[in-house]
């Protein structure tokens, strides 16, 4: 994830974010159940999508926090 992307994650409301978060979760299992499967041959996605979803969570607790 390059820096401006995560800029632009930082800057969304806390909606947004829970709405990201929830999308990126369902991405995750479709990927993990691809990959048992034998359909994905790209496991470096798999670790991307762990590491948006966990600064998803981060920038959400910090805006829940603030408030």
């Amino acid at each position: 994830m390059k820096r401006d992307d995560i800029q632009k994650l930082k800057g969304k409301s806390t909606a947004e974010l829970e709405k990201d978060l929830v999308e990126s979760r369902e991405r995750l299992g479709v990927l993990i159940f691809d990959l048992a499967s034998g359909k994905v041959k790209n496991n470096s996605e798999i670790r991307d999508l762990k590491k948006r979803i966990a600064r998803t969570l981060s920038f959400l607790k910090e805006k829940v926090n603030q408030s």
